[in-house]
């Protein structure tokens, strides 16, 4: 009997070799063909909208989708038959790289998502656009994403992630009285970071009257030098996060360029209806200031030809860090969709150029 054994360990080893090898190949092999296939049957039986949506949010991804589907055969195969120890430390890394990648993956898919549907569809509701709203709800979004992967990962490997929850959280709670200003300038300088009123070498103001700019952001305290004067002010984040901050920097603008051509001469009334068409376009896009956009028409006479009218569009874009820009420019690209959709409807040809030139123009303090 004890003969035996180590015929049937050697021969448990070479079975798990062989069914190893063909859970890899089948990995490797739904991980190649599974998106191609998807392919296939889009085409022959989906919708349009259903095509449409997966050429925007989902073929960018696809060799991406397809490492997930090689890694989650793999490690459904390793979690579901027993194995060695040894192999145990083989599946935890691909485990953790699946977590990972369906991570990046649900957040890419997201992102356009947002871009190409829900950023028009918010738009085409007629409500006031709050970009910095849009702004937050990306971020939940993608912190929801990484949440619900750390869970899923702790129940398959037996991690008692609400245990380990609450048992960080009564030590916090005796951590917490101890230190409790401590703590509420290190909250504070968190919340700085994440809401980011200002950065460094903005210029800001404070209630108190202090004027200047920002030299450092540290997780407890912010220093402004102080202008005029020259010196350092040293201020906690704890305050800076319960009072009104003007920052002087960040009120910058941006005057996005748009030209148009018409095929023919433009009269008085048609331009007072473009003009019309183009302020009520942006009207309701927050970030975006209505009142300053400027349609300037222009008559251009040719030799031999028609005359023609041209038009040049001035908006002003407001904001507050790079990131609201850029939301902010996506959000006025759709509007220049329904000016041109509108205008059409209206039966009035054009060209529009299709770069659109961006001028920075800072506020001087």
């Amino acid at each position: 009997m004890p003969d035996a054994l180590p015929e049937t360990m050697r021969l448990n080893r070479l079975l798990f070799l062989i069914l190893g090898g063909l859970a890899g190949m089948l990995a490797i092999a739904g991980g190649f063909f599974l998106p191609r296939l998807l392919d296939v049957l889009l085409e022959r039986f989906a919708s349009s909208s259903v095509k449409d949506f997966y050429h925007k949010v989902i073929e960018p991804d696809k060799n991406l989708l397809s490492l997930v589907i090689v890694l989650t055969i793999s490690d459904v195969i390793l979690l579901a038959y027993p194995r060695p120890e040894f192999l145990k430390l083989i599946e935890l890394p691909i485990s953790l790289s699946l977590a990972i990648t369906i991570s990046f993956l649900g957040s890419q898919l997201f992102k356009r998502f947002f871009d190409a549907y829900l950023l028009n569809a918010t738009l085409q509701a007629g409500r006031k656009v709050n970009s910095e709203l849009l702004i937050l709800a990306k971020l939940v979004v993608n912190l929801l994403i990484i949440v619900v992967t750390v869970i899923i990962f702790a129940q398959t490997h037996q991690i008692n992630i609400l245990g380990l929850v609450a048992s960080l959280g009564i030590g916090g709670l005796s951590v917490a009285f101890a230190a409790q200003k401590t703590l509420e300038q290190l909250l504070g300088g968190i919340v700085i970071y994440i809401d980011r009123p200002f950065i460094v070498d903005d210029y800001i103001g404070l209630p108190d009257g202090t004027f200047g700019r920002v030299e450092s952001i540290g997780l407890r305290s912010t220093k402004i030098r102080t202008s005029g004067k020259g010196t350092l002010m040293i201020v906690p984040n704890s305050e800076l996060t319960q009072v009104s901050i003007e920052n002087f920097t960040g009120g910058k603008k941006v005057i996005s360029i748009i030209s148009l051509v018409f095929y023919r001469a433009i009269p008085d009334q048609e331009k007072s209806l473009i003009r019309q068409v183009i302020v009520e376009s942006t009207m309701d896009i927050f970030g975006i200031d209505a009142r300053s956009t400027e349609v300037s028409f222009k008559d251009i006479i040719q030799d031999s030809t028609e005359p023609i009218t041209q038009a040049q569009i001035n908006f002003f874009i407001l904001g507050s860090g790079e990131f609201s820009m850029e939301l902010r420019r996506q959000v006025l690209d759709i509007a220049k969709q329904n000016i041109t959709n509108q205008l059409k409807e209206y039966g009035i040809a054009f060209d529009i150029a299709e770069q659109t030139i961006n001028v920075d123009s800072p506020i001087t303090v």
